[in-house]
């Protein structure tokens, strides 16, 4: 593979935790990441809807991610925050618990997610070693799973007037 190929290739990712799980959502898809603020809230949504924010004069719904994906809610600390993010032309914001690093990858280091029964169909787009930075200098490598966002559909159920 050339040079050029590599660098067309190459994939940047936004990493980020929920529990102790690492997540990745592609670089292209972020608008921006906001400190966590408590939402306006919704009445009849879902669960894992937390409200709406209000980002530069547009209405943007957010979405509890862990809940999203069936598992318990994040608890809200000094690191947590939501990641504002385009889906299908829609913005979203994602509460995450936190934000860990941006990576470059190479599309070929992405390893197919497994084909087992979830909830939600695609919603994982693949999973990837990265070198993950930990406290005490040491890299250490660690799984990375790359979320489909366009396939998750996070915003499919919350009414067109607030996207």
């Amino acid at each position: 593979m050339s040079t050029e190929d590599t660098e067309l290739d190459e994939r940047k990712i936004v990493t980020f935790t929920l529990g102790s799980r690492l997540f990745g959502i592609d670089m292209r898809s972020l608008i921006e990441i906001r400190e966590w603020e408590e939402p306006t809230p919704l009445p009849s949504v879902p669960p894992y809807v937390k409200g709406v924010t209000n980002l530069r004069g547009s209405v943007v719904p957010v979405v509890g991610l862990s809940e999203r994906l069936g598992w318990a809610p994040s608890e809200l600390h000094a690191r947590s925050c939501i990641l504002v993010v385009t889906i299908n032309g829609r913005h979203a914001g994602f509460l995450v618990d936190e934000v860990q690093d941006i990576v470059v990858i190479q599309g070929s280091e992405i390893q197919p997610a497994p084909d087992v029964e979830i909830n939600e169909q695609g919603a994982i787009a693949g999973l990837v070693k990265i070198e993950r930075r930990t406290h005490d200098a040491a890299n250490a490598e660690a799984m990375c799973l790359l979320l489909d966002l366009d396939a998750l559909s996070l915003t499919r159920q919350i009414p067109d007037f607030v996207a």
